[in-house]
């Protein structure tokens, strides 16, 4: 190729690249062979992608406020207003977990987010953006990591031995116990609830009985309004996946019939 014609391809590209939105930094990299095209090309799409996820963001935001009642207009403008982006948001779900669960290794607690904490819808309805901001609302309550806390530690944390450990035993009593929730299975008795009371039982050097059941339902947080709301719009993101969540409320709900046969 003559060094005209290479000058005239040169020209092309610049201008067929800036067509497609590149700026001028992203294609004198490509002209200088230090971003291939197909990496620039991917980049701008990364780019793209996020600025319309923004502005389905706020679009939804602003049709959520245009939509709500007059009477309730002012507390829907604030409660967007303080979740202005679904990622920030989702950051400082994650982020409140892991706080909750910081006895717990890395590993289990990554598991245990991805699959309980939902990722922000990319283009959200005005109600998915509501429900979505009122997560982060909720957990922003300064109250609610230690009411989430005490649901999961159960009565006298401080009697705890391994904190972690009590927590990976009782994943995997919840790990057991999300089937049955899926299946419809009403709380009951069983193979589950005695190993969810044995693991606190040993946890605090203590041994399974009638006493020590009903202890564990001293101070209970488990029908705090707050954890229900979380759970029941963090279900609306999910579909039919079974969070952790129902599964300590199924177990919490077959303590509570065996202790006081209710």
């Amino acid at each position: 190729m003559f060094e005209g014609d290479a000058a005239v391809e040169r020209l092309m590209l610049v201008r067929r690249l800036r067509a497609l939105g590149l700026g001028l930094g992203a294609i004198g990299e490509v002209l200088r062979g230090e971003r291939s095209l197909e990496e620039a090309i991917a980049i701008e799409r990364a780019r793209l992608d996020g600025e319309f996820r923004e502005l389905a963001w706020r679009r939804a935001s602003v049709r959520a406020v245009q939509v709500a009642a007059p009477g309730e207009r002012g507390a829907r403008l604030a409660l967007l207003a303080a979740a202005q982006d679904g990622g920030a948001v989702y950051e400082g779900l994650v982020r409140f977990w892991r706080q909750v669960l910081a006895p717990v290794g890395r590993r289990e607690v990554d598991g245990w987010v991805g699959w309980n904490v939902p990722e922000p819808p990319g283009d959200p309805s005005a109600d998915e953006v509501v429900a979505y901001a009122e997560l982060a609302a909720l957990v922003e309550d300064p109250e609610m990591n230690g009411v989430v806390r005490q649901q999961l530690l159960r009565s006298r944390p401080e009697s705890i031995r391994d904190v972690g450990a009590l927590y990976v035993e009782v994943g995997d009593v919840m790990t057991e116990v999300v089937p049955l929730v899926s299946a419809g299975v009403r709380p009951r008795g069983g193979g589950e609830l005695d190993r969810f009371v044995d693991a606190h039982a040993r946890a605090r050097g203590e041994t399974d009985s009638p006493g020590f059941r009903e202890r564990m339902l001293v101070d209970a947080t488990d029908t705090d309004h707050r954890i229900h709301r979380y759970w029941a719009l963090t279900q609306r993101f999910l579909g039919t996946r079974i969070t952790v969540g129902r599964a300590h409320d199924w177990v919490y709900s077959a303590l509570a019939r065996d202790a006081y046969g209710t």
